[in-house]
């Protein structure tokens, strides 16, 4: 980030900066606890996560109002305009984020007397570490401005389509075996898909972060497995 010659600019920027850091590091939180609350099938835990998306919420209120601020009292251009738009974007795609963490702590609290969990839970913690590396890096790029790095990220987004694909054939496997696991499999279903869908959030700051660096438009067409949930 250049330093400009009016100090109080740089502190804006530097202030949306450690804004969607922080934001980061809330939603990177409550994806891991919304996982091991499914796995240990643990209310305390899930209703945590759900009680946690009020503070991302607000963090992401706070970045729309400082970028959308700047950019009235600035008027940036070139690369500085970049900085608020990207800070916008990823700022909407961390709330997202938040929001299917969430989404898997509310199923949990649905499932949570069910007592029993299908050896498909395998297959989401498998899920839930490749899209919580995906997160990581992608916001580890966005920090130092890497777009290799996040064009690593954008790539890798095949190998989680994958393992839900994988997931979804055993979950359906248990269902078929014993009617009585439908219920519990399906919203089993649904953090599978949930997990997915953090995946592609990541993958969208990650075009984020190509275009805050280079300008250039977000790559055309995303390396997607065949999904067997689409």
């Amino acid at each position: 980030m250049s330093e400009h010659i009016v100090r109080s600019y740089d502190r804006d920027l530097e202030a949306l900066g450690r804004k969607i850091a922080e934001m980061g590091g809330v939603a990177e939180k409550m994806l891991t606890e919304a996982m091991d609350a499914l796995s240990a099938l643990d209310v305390d835990g899930a209703r945590r996560v759900v009680t946690t998306d009020a503070r991302l919420d607000a963090l992401h209120r706070e970045v729309e109002e400082g970028a959308i601020g700047t950019i009235l009292r600035r008027q940036p251009m070139a690369v500085d305009l970049r900085e608020c738009v990207a800070a916008i974007r990823i700022a909407g795609d961390l709330e997202r984020v938040g929001d299917l963490a969430k989404n898997i702590a509310k199923r949990t609290l649905k499932i949570a007397g069910a007592g029993r969990m299908p050896r498909a839970i395998v297959g989401l913690k498998s899920m839930h570490e490749c899209a919580a590396q995906q997160l990581k890096d992608v916001l580890d790029a966005y920090a130092t401005r890497d777009p290799a790095a996040a064009r690593a990220v954008w790539l890798r987004d095949a190998e989680l389509d994958a393992l839900e694909d994988s997931v979804f054939r055993d979950l359906l496997t248990f269902m078929m075996e014993d009617p009585r696991n439908i219920t519990f499999c399906t919203h089993l279903l649904f953090c599978s898909k949930n997990i997915e869908r953090i995946g592609d959030h990541s993958t969208n700051i990650a075009e984020t972060v190509i275009y805050l660096v280079t300008g250039e438009a977000p790559l055309a067409e995303r390396p997607k497995g065949e999904s067997a949930t689409a």
